[in-house]
């Protein structure tokens, strides 16, 4: 049936638009048919058993895997042309998985048999009920997993405390950049009453170990509003709600005001974003680096410094190369003060040789 003839409000978090038709599933439909209707665009809305819908989309997860290993033509891939063949497949493959779909009722409860309370999950992620909605099963999901996340939170060793991150917020799973932050020598004027800029604050977990260093007031932005509410919330779990202000959505905060500090730690590749959380990852064009560099010296108190933290896995990928970057600071009338450099811990750093060659680094910059 077309998908209009439910009377029901589609939602993607990722904007993935509805699809055009829709048939109604339940524990005896195959996999193999369920993956056929998919792959042809056809979302399969599941009525029956909510652990039968778990199953189904495991078994379509792995023959989504196994056309994805299928051998293609070989030759010499650079690394830029890996990554982009892997981005390519697992967008192919979030298309299909998520053509599996689930209706919430009105108040967001989820009407299937053994089908666990969603709605306190779906409420911290949608907002207030407003209407039955059909959204994809696996970003339910994702959403009652970031319901764990936030109540368990995130261990930094750098706070001695965790972080709570809401729905849609990156979560700072990968801590050297936290360390960096922690062990950078702040500038004078930083510390004793001064103020720090947060550019992108995510959780405000660097907010959070700026003010435990002894910065007087941090400032946070950050474009998504969820963030904002994830980092004052977490200055309010640790006690420095009175020294971290959010100051909007901008890049830098409104009003012209300068700080000693100024804090950027964007996202790390030059691509394309395909979900809200890819957005802590990827920055179309390089467009946050190249405004946070763009404004810095305006924004800079004297004796300030701007602390870049960057992953280089852009310039083993070819997406981007150091020669660039360092053009960008000369463009940008910024000289490099020092670097801080350290390698990745976490479990991705072995899976390809950008990876295992990758280097995080807090540039520290000050007007030339």
């Amino acid at each position: 049936m077309p998908f209009t003839a439910l009377a029901t409000r589609w939602h993607s978090e990722n904007g993935t638009p509805p699809p055009g038709r829709v048939v109604l599933a339940d524990d005896r439909m195959p996999a193999g048919t369920a993956h056929r209707l998919a792959s042809d665009g056809v979302a399969v809305l599941w009525q029956g058993d909510y652990h039968g819908a778990r199953h189904l989309l495991t078994a379509l997860t792995r023959r989504a895997a196994r056309a994805a290993h299928r051998p293609r033509a070989t030759g010499a891939a650079t690394p830029g042309e890996e990554f982009r063949e892997q981005r390519r497949e697992r967008a192919r493959t979030a298309r299909l998985l998520g053509r599996l779909v689930v209706r919430l009722e009105a108040d967001h409860a989820l009407r299937l048999r053994r089908a666990p309370d969603v709605r306190q999950a779906c409420r911290e992620a949608y907002g207030p009920p407003d209407g039955p909605r059909v959204v994809a099963l696996r970003e339910l999901l994702g959403v009652l997993g970031a319901r764990q996340w936030r109540e368990r939170g995130v261990d930094v060793p750098a706070l001695g405390a965790r972080v709570h991150p809401h729905y849609g917020v990156f979560s700072p799973v990968r801590g050297e950049y936290v360390d960096l932050v922690a062990r950078a020598p702040l500038p004078a004027a930083a510390t004793g009453g001064g103020t720090a800029f947060d550019l992108g604050t995510g959780t405000g977990v660097l907010a959070a170990v700026l003010a435990r260093r002894g910065v007087g007031r941090v400032l946070v932005t950050d474009a998504n509003p969820r963030a904002l509410a994830c980092a004052s919330d977490n200055a309010r779990r640790l006690g420095l709600a009175d020294r971290i202000r959010p100051a909007g959505t901008g890049l830098y905060p409104p009003g012209g005001e300068r700080a000693a500090l100024a804090v950027c730690n964007p996202p790390w590749l030059p691509a394309e974003p395909t979900s809200a959380l890819e957005q802590g990852v990827y920055d179309p064009g390089g467009r946050m680096l190249e405004g946070f560099l763009g404004g810095l010296t305006e924004r800079l108190a004297p004796g300030g410094e701007g602390w870049l933290v960057l992953s280089d896995l852009a310039e083993h990928l070819g997406l981007r190369s150091r020669d660039d970057l360092l053009a960008a600071f000369a463009a940008a009338g910024l000289r490099v003060a020092g670097r801080l450099d350290t390698r990745p811990r976490h479990r991705r750093a072995a899976e390809s040789a950008a990876r295992a060659a990758e280097v995080t680094s807090l540039w520290r910059l000050a007007p030339a």
